[in-house]
């Protein structure tokens, strides 16, 4: 029976809480006192300092001197009575002042050696032409006419060796003063003149051309001084049956033809 209840009395202990407040006070307190402890340790020791206001000597005393009130003020500027003197001044700035040239001593010793810069002569500028200003008002009757010819006599077209009497048919009929001279150099045989003849002799020629084209009425105009060289030129002309049909815009039913050959 007994060792029923000891038993039991075990199981009731070892299944009651165990008591935490008491340690837990104790353990705070031990802390704290032990914290305490270290804060007067050190501030016993001066490992704290104290602030302080102030300096801890004897305090002085600061002197002060008392000066008037009143404050000097500017005085007054007298008024510049200079004739010279304007309301109104210039912005611009004043102009250079001229530069001086420098004095030559004409006392001193030239050194020998050295040699002396000579002057620039200065030559005098020539003024430049200016422009008449413009005038507002017209310009009626201050200048002559422009001499323009009224009237263009009529002169001989001249392409080659061909010269067309009708001035207006070279410009206008060009191609058919080129088949003239083709026509002129397939038929006149240079072979036919002496060869005794002069190089670069001429002989002028005339002839007209009819509405066909057929030449007529070759006359010498001015001999070259070989009748060689005439007769053969006089030759190629009739030798050709028809420079072509005049073109149909020309008006006129001949042509007047000047043709020189040359050797």
């Amino acid at each position: 029976m007994s060792s029923y209840l000891d038993v039991s009395e075990q199981l009731e202990k070892e299944l009651s809480p165990e008591p935490v407040m008491g340690p837990a006070v104790g353990s705070v307190a031990l802390h704290g006192g032990l914290i305490a402890a270290l804060v007067l340790y050190g501030v016993l020791s001066g490992l704290f300092h104290h602030n302080f206001w102030g300096n801890q000597g004897a305090g002085g005393a600061m002197q002060v001197s008392l000066v008037s009130n009143a404050l000097p003020l500017p005085a007054d500027q007298p008024v510049n009575k200079n004739v010279l003197t304007t309301e109104t001044p210039s912005q611009a700035p004043a102009p250079p002042a001229p530069k001086e040239a420098q004095k030559v001593d004409q006392t001193a010793i030239p050194i020998p050696g050295k040699q002396v810069k000579p002057k620039e002569k200065t030559t005098p500028k020539t003024q430049q032409h200016q422009p008449t200003p413009p005038q507002n008002k017209a310009a009626y009757g201050e200048q002559s006419g422009t001499v323009i010819p009224r009237a263009m006599s009529p002169q001989a077209a001249s392409n080659g060796p061909t010269s067309v009497g009708d001035g207006d048919f070279a410009s206008r009929f060009g191609y058919y003063v080129e088949a003239i001279n083709r026509k002129m150099a397939e038929n006149w045989y240079k072979s036919d003149v002496d060869q005794r003849t002069p190089r670069g002799a001429r002989v002028f020629l005339i002839f007209t051309i009819h509405k066909d084209g057929s030449p007529s009425d070759v006359q010498l105009d001015r001999s070259s001084g070989s009748p060689t060289l005439d007769i053969s030129c006089e030759r190629g002309v009739q030798r050709v049956d028809t420079f072509g049909t005049l073109p149909p815009t020309y008006n006129q039913n001949s042509l007047k033809v000047s043709y020189y050959c040359e050797y």
